[in-house]
């Protein structure tokens, strides 16, 4: 239940963005000449969030009023899976639409490799677009702890004001890099941080020329752990006091079939505020855009790099598994020149098919080959069946606690299986979407599904072998490995490496 009691701390914190007077701008809309003016792009990503955590996906306790009025003017996408969820890998994809075997970026801090395809950025400064991104970036590949350099490492952006990579979200702890390259401190927590160099960069941009501008923030994302009351390790997702407040903690009504305990009470009371504080900084950027004048002629978006599971299914990780809690994301795109608003599509949807479908969205001509499909055309015309699968993944080099599986997604079932003794019993799944929307069922086992599942498995190994995926695994990844090491090779795809053996 919404947690009414607080309105007047909403209010004070205009959290309702609709009562704001846009100027007219005569850069929206059509040239004098007649032609069409380009339209801009602002991509907006958190980190960690999940589908299921935002008002207008059916939670009726999480407050995020202004994302919701997004997808009210937009479309909100049903069916939108990451393909594969962690950080990096989902990055990757949608910066270049090729598969992370092909790009490089396959696992978490394995850079995204400059010299494959034209990049996102790179097509839009091509079409004279001022390009810029703002907050985590997870593309550089190796040690964290450093600024993007200068040059092809940027991917095209010629702005880029980040951390690289950490998870620290506090003031006086998280930080970024100046254009000397030199770390400074916020004063605020992080999100407030960017939000604010976000709204500043819009102020000084070159409004005669359309720009292309990511925004990514890190929370939700947990940022460290607790000791519970149980005497266990929980992640921590505590926030702003402000966002803390806004929710009772004892009221939190927890996912279907979890276990209510004070710990995950705990959990779910931070990773719930850290999603209204998200909310609150994405009305603060589109207050700005209609401030300015470029609300209507910007396709702007909002999504996620995963999930986070909350201790669904007893998983002992946030993500990195199939289940919808990991895999499964926020995906709302608003473009009023040709998407009518308040629309909700069941499309089948990947990471794969964003960059291709955003340029198609926006009439950018493209001729390189993606891995993805561009899907514009029946986001316009409101298809709903143009995919019958799609394909999730998750890849195991041997030196994290992550795992190694295949699947699909199809608009009734959920398919993933492991690999010998990568074979994870919470990552052997089959359930069915419409009948148990939950997946408190796995079917896996169940000898009535085995017709089922022998198809799905067909269907994941149709599209390894697109990939040159021999189910590849730790010892595989080892022993192509580049001298390098994979953190930081900026040469050679894993997909180029064992087409050479």
């Amino acid at each position: 239940m919404k947690q009414l009691r607080l309105l007047p701390l909403l209010l004070c914190l205009c959290f309702c963005t609709c009562d704001r007077a846009a100027e007219v701008n005569e850069s929206d809309g059509p040239l004098v000449d007649g032609a069409e003016r380009p339209p801009n792009l602002l991509i907006v990503l958190s980190d960690q969030h999940s589908y299921d955590m935002l008002g207008s996906y059916g939670n009726d306790q999480i407050i995020t009023p202004n994302l919701d009025q997004f997808a009210a003017e937009g479309v909100r996408f049903t069916h939108a899976f990451t393909n594969q969820p962690v950080c990096t890998p989902y990055r990757g994809m949608i910066m270049s639409g090729m598969h992370p075997l092909k790009n490089g970026a396959f696992i978490n801090d394995a850079p995204l490799l400059p010299n494959k395809t034209k990049l996102l950025a790179q097509v839009l400064k091509e079409k004279g677009y001022q390009t810029a991104y703002i907050g985590k970036w997870h593309l550089l590949g190796g040690e964290r702890n450093r600024p993007v350099p200068r040059g092809e490492l940027r991917y095209g952006f010629d702005h880029v004001v980040t951390n690289n990579c950490h998870v620290d979200f506090r003031p006086g702890k998280a930080f970024f890099w100046n254009k000397n390259d030199e770390k400074e401190y916020f004063d605020q927590w992080e999100i407030y941080g960017q939000t604010d160099q976000a709204l500043a960069y819009l102020d000084t941009i070159d409004q005669s020329k359309p720009f292309a501008l990511v925004v990514s923030w890190h929370p939700p994302h947990d940022w460290g752990k607790f000791k519970g009351e149980d005497g266990k390790m929980h992640y921590r997702y505590d926030t702003d006091e402000k966002m803390m407040a806004l929710y009772d903690r004892d009221s939190i009504q927890l996912r279907p079939g979890v276990e209510r305990t004070a710990d995950r009470l705990h959990m779910y009371h931070g990773y719930m505020a850290s999603t209204s504080g998200v909310d609150m900084s994405f009305g603060r950027l589109m207050d700005k855009l209609k401030e300015k004048g470029m609300d209507e002629n910007t396709l702007a978006l909002f999504s996620a790099d995963h999930g986070d599971m909350l201790e669904s299914h007893h998983a002992i990780l946030p993500k990195q598994y199939p289940h919808d809690y990991s895999n499964r994301i926020p995906f709302i795109v608003r473009y009023p020149a040709k998407l009518k608003p308040g629309q909700t599509t069941d499309l089948l949807f990947g990471a794969l098919d964003i960059m291709p479908t955003v340029l198609g969205l926006m009439g950018v001509e493209s001729e390189q080959q993606y891995d993805g499909m561009d899907l514009s055309e029946e986001i316009q015309a409101g298809t709903q069946d143009a995919v019958d699968v799609l394909p999730i993944w998750l890849y195991k080099r041997g030196v994290a606690r992550n795992h190694n599986w295949r699947g699909v997604i199809t608009p009734d079932w959920t398919f993933s299986m492991g690999k010998g003794v990568d074979s994870l019993e919470i990552t052997n799944v089959l359930f069915d979407r419409a009948k148990d929307p939950a997946q408190l069922n796995n079917l896996f086992h169940d000898p009535a599904y085995a017709e089922v599942k022998e198809e799905l498995r067909g269907k994941t190994f149709a599209w390894m072998e697109k990939y040159n995926d021999q189910f590849w695994g730790m010892e595989d990844f080892l022993r192509i490995r580049p001298e390098e090491t994979w953190m930081y090779n900026y040469e050679k795809s894993p997909f180029e490496l064992f087409a050479e053996e």
